[in-house]
């Protein structure tokens, strides 16, 4: 199993080390949504935790998010850019406290353009791992970066890379899933649409409807395992 901060040899892997984002700009909105994350882990009891960046916080913006993943009792917690240092940071400082899901999604990595393939991979273990020791009792969904660019591109590969390891390296945790949401987005032509991805990169509404299918059923199929949640969703 890869360690939780090194790769091979001694190298300290960069990607799986938990560091908050400097405020650049001087207005504090990261930390302020951090700040919000914690103090709705006191205030609420989700079944289903989302997290991650972009991709997770644009999520509830659109109807797919109130269609099926708020009956789930389901918190968001995205910030657009995060890294999975950022994301490590967050979870490591209070995201966490106070509150059970029964199963987290993990969606990040895209944002780590510093990194190698391996060392991103690497942060999302790192990720994995800290969820599955803080909560032992929960399953852990990852979903696969998605590709990106409207044509073909080294970002593209990059992504895929890092599904690739993720594929070879999640399931020795037993309680983590992998879930690729990513194949339906590319074209025989290798374009992707804009009617998926508005900017090559974010999805449209239609994009979120594609990969939310097969990512509701197999909350629900893991929610229906748990005997205090059957009824409810029967």
């Amino acid at each position: 199993m890869v360690s939780l901060c090194r790769m091979s040899g001694d190298d300290m892997n960069p990607a799986a080390v938990a560091q908050p984002v400097e405020d650049v700009h001087g207005d504090g909105r990261w930390m302020s949504q951090h700040t919000r994350f914690v103090q709705e882990c006191k205030d609420a009891e989700p079944d289903v935790l989302f997290v991650g960046d972009s991709m997770v916080q644009l999520m509830q913006q659109y109807e797919i998010w109130r269609e099926m993943f708020s009956p789930l009792h389901a918190l968001n917690f995205g910030i657009g850019g995060d890294t999975t240092s950022n994301v490590l940071w967050r979870l490591q400082n209070g995201e966490l406290e106070n509150i059970r899901p029964k199963v987290v999604v993990l969606w990040v990595g895209t944002n780590n353009h510093q990194h190698t393939a391996e060392q991103v991979a690497g942060g999302v273990l790192a990720i994995a791992q800290l969820l599955t020791s803080s909560l032992p009792k929960a399953k852990i969904v990852v979903l696969g970066l998605l590709p990106r660019g409207e044509r073909p591109n080294p970002l593209r590969e990059k992504n895929a890379a890092v599904n690739g390891f993720l594929r070879s390296w999640l399931p020795r945790l037993g309680q983590v899933q992998f879930l690729d949401v990513g194949g339906k987005f590319v074209h025989s032509d290798g374009t992707i649409s804009p009617q998926d991805m508005f900017d090559f990169l974010h999805l449209t509404s239609a994009g979120y409807r594609a990969m939310a299918k097969p990512l509701s059923d197999l909350l629900l199929q893991i929610l229906e395992e748990t005997p205090e949640r059957r009824a409810s969703l029967v």
